[in-house]
């Protein structure tokens, strides 16, 4: 795992601690005849498609661990801790539809379904340097609009400082006096992380166009007539050679992250009592079920099946996913 969210994780458990022991009289309430006992939220939330959304996540994250501890590649960690804390976030919702004025619940469950996504923004931002140097260091250079050292580095850091930024505004949304300050925290992390996702996602087609057009023996590697019938699969292990399946892999997971994005913007602009926050099953069609399938294709092409098993460094120019030659010749000769 990167670094920078090791520094993360521990400041972000504090953070949830102390949000849940926030003053009850504090939290803001939907406006109603009997405020006293509207439930936290301001509705009870449904039982079913919870149960249905944490199974669906549950598997796709065993399976994602199971990958893990079979293949390998560290980096990985934020994909799968990414989909156990969206997990809990929605066990959380159970819980709380059978405790709808429990406060503490309503704050966790809240923070784990807005933040958890982080991670997975965060796996593809990695991956990228990673499968740019793979094709080879002048490939690299020459295709992609920032350098490949600086990927990561740049949106990695762009994804803790929303991160932080919407882990505040949610923190602070819950409470009566500090809920339009918060609310509106919230949303501008939200909006930030979309324009730095949504120029991610520019890079990464931009990427793929200049390959092809300037790469055409990398554009058209076969990898031992692979097909996405013969290696795609949630139990393979076997090492995968045709780079350009994990890439536009990459492209739809980016669909997802960017509807989910896009969801939750408009959430918070419509506010406490919003049409969208007032009605859950926005929540599971824009939000949960975008991220499942975008983070669920991994477990068909396992990004570390396509390592060709060294112990390599993208900052050292060294390959990540799939060989540097095809029969015999290098992809850094340009056509």
């Amino acid at each position: 795992m990167s670094p920078m969210f090791k520094r993360v994780l521990t400041p972000s458990l504090l953070l949830l601690l102390q949000a849940s022991h926030v003053n009850s009289a504090e939290l803001e309430v939907r406006a109603t005849d009997d405020a006293s006992n509207r439930p936290l939220g301001g509705f009870i939330m449904k039982v079913w498609p919870a149960v249905l959304a944490a199974v669906l996540y549950a598997i796709s994250g065993g399976l994602h661990w199971t990958h893990l501890f079979r293949v390998g590649r560290r980096l990985l960690l934020t994909l799968t801790i990414g989909m156990t804390c969206m997990t809990l976030g929605l066990l959380l919702k159970i819980a709380m539809s059978q405790s709808p004025h429990s406060l503490g619940l309503y704050i966790l469950q809240q923070l784990f379904t807005l933040l958890s996504p982080c991670a997975f923004l965060a796996t593809d931002y990695m991956l990228l340097s990673r499968l740019a140097n793979s094709l080879g260091r002048d490939i690299a250079d020459d295709c992609l609009l920032i350098p490949s050292r600086r990927i990561t580095k740049l949106f990695v850091w762009s994804d803790v400082i929303t991160f932080w930024i919407q882990a505040a505004g949610g923190g602070l949304s819950v409470q009566q006096s500090l809920s339009k300050m918060g609310t509106d925290i919230a949303m501008a992390g939200l909006i930030l992380q979309l324009i730095s996702f949504g120029l991610f996602a520019l890079l990464l087609i931009v990427f793929g166009f200049r390959i092809r057009s300037r790469y055409p023996r990398a554009w058209n590697v076969r990898g031992k007539s692979e097909s996405l019938f013969s290696v795609m699969g949630p139990l393979r292990t076997s090492t995968i050679y045709n780079w350009k399946l994990l890439y536009y892999t990459m492209c739809l997971t980016c669909i997802g992250i960017l509807i989910r994005s896009s969801f939750r913007i408009a959430e918070f602009a419509g506010g406490y009592n919003g049409f969208l926050s007032t009605h859950e099953g926005y929540f599971y069609l824009l939000d949960a079920l975008p991220l499942w399938v975008a983070m669920t294709l991994y477990v068909f092409l396992w990004p570390a099946r396509f390592n060709n098993g060294e112990d390599e460094d993208s900052a050292r120019g060294q390959a990540f996913a799939v060989p540097l030659t095809e029969n015999g010749v290098k992809y850094t000769d340009r056509r």
